[in-house]
């Protein structure tokens, strides 16, 4: 009990140097641009879109933080008999539309299982939408889904940049992201958001990928009825 507690009590320090140090940069910014700031209507305009842009994304970073603390209680999902074809058709169509892609339904997988048919849709547009960070036009994201007998499998798999060996484990850490990453207003929370998703249903995410091949990621759950 004792090594549990100190290995929470170091987490949990280092999550608050973590919020510190994210928040300090956003905090600095606006500081900077505020007591430079000049008297023109240009220079007024470029100071206010700065100031904005970067509350916006301290706006994001407490609401992703607050999400990961609240995937930590017991009343986090809100169960249902979700049918697995309809989940996945529906999140194709929600995906679909994030950007210029060569989108495509790979599979879809029969029957239902016992899942939070929102938060789900949540962690898989969220992977999609990583996804476009890491494509380009040309290039294809496929969604799908597939049932074995204990498992449902829900994937997200592209063409684009792939991540490197090195990062594959990394980026599933908080305020993490990878090398080829080119969403610039990324918090680095997303795939620790997937992953506290993945677990909360008792399951994991899976990661297969290659430099300049692609990357799948897969939502394995257990199939519960």
């Amino acid at each position: 009990m004792l090594d549990r507690l100190e290995s929470a009590f170091v987490t949990q320090k280092n999550f608050l140097n973590d919020v510190g140090h994210e928040l300090k940069t956003p905090i600095t910014i606006v500081q900077g641009h505020l007591e430079v700031m000049g008297d023109t209507p240009e220079e007024l305009q470029e100071t206010r879109e700065v100031v904005v842009d970067e509350l916006e994304r301290m706006n994001r970073l407490i609401a992703d933080l607050m999400f990961l603390a609240k995937s930590e209680q017991p009343d986090f999902l809100h169960l249902e008999n979700v049918k697995i074809s309809t989940l996945t058709e529906e999140i194709f169509a929600k995906a679909k539309v994030i950007a210029d892609r060569h989108w495509q339904l790979e599979k879809v997988g029969t029957g239902s299982f016992l899942a939070d048919r929102q938060r789900l849709i949540q962690a898989i547009t969220n992977l999609a939408q990583n996804a476009t960070k890491h494509t380009n036009p040309e290039d294809i994201i496929a969604i799908g889904s597939a049932t074995s007998k204990n498992y449902v499998r829900l994937w997200v798999r592209d063409t684009g940049t792939g991540i490197a060996e090195e990062e594959q484990q990394k980026i599933f850490q908080r305020f993490q992201t990878g090398s080829n990453n080119r969403g610039g207003k990324s918090t680095g929370l997303g795939l620790s958001i997937v992953r506290a998703i993945a677990q909360a249903h008792g399951g994991k995410i899976q990661l297969y990928s290659c430099l300049n091949e692609g990357s799948t990621f897969t939502l394995i759950l257990p199939l519960k009825k």
